[in-house]
């Protein structure tokens, strides 16, 4: 997804889906002839299907008056599920200690990928233990992240 769509459809939603008790985990959006918008909210209680539910009609009905998104789309609400978007500090902050992935939008020393676990925020730069050696990441350079699902 464009990163300023979803910079925008974030400042825009996360203050409702707040509102209703819920964290706005990350948003993906596909624009076109199948457009699609997903919200993955999380709470301390975990996510079922009527939350999911409760959120889709009334960001459903936001989402109508804001005309947020170019076309028509399909609204759908999810739980992070175990492999959970890890997208700002509080997210890293939060799973330090945690098996994750993590794509640079930037390669540092050639490399864009890294698998390992996470250590905390520091300074703006998400560390990181790949075998043994410890990486500081930027932030602002992540493309992607979430969690390795443990089982």
């Amino acid at each position: 997804m464009h990163s300023a769509l979803k910079e925008r459809l974030i400042g825009l939603l996360e203050t409702p889906v707040t509102a209703m008790g819920y964290e706005l985990v990350d948003v993906d959006a596909r624009v076109g002839g199948n457009g699609l918008l997903r919200l993955y909210i999380d709470q301390d209680a975990g996510i079922d299907l009527d939350d999911c539910e409760r959120v889709s009609r009334q960001i459903g009905t936001f989402l109508d008056v804001e005309d947020a998104m170019p076309g028509s789309y399909t609204l759908e609400v999810s739980s992070p599920g175990l492999d959970r978007p890890l997208r700002t500090a509080e997210h890293f902050t939060r799973f330090t200690d945690h098996e994750a992935k993590i794509r640079l939008a930037l390669p540092i020393d050639g490399r864009r990928n890294f698998q390992g676990h996470l250590r905390g925020v520091e300074d703006e730069h998400v560390l990181i233990d790949v075998d043994g050696v410890q990486w500081r990441l930027p932030l602002t350079d992540i493309a992607a992240a979430h969690l390795v699902p443990e089982y």
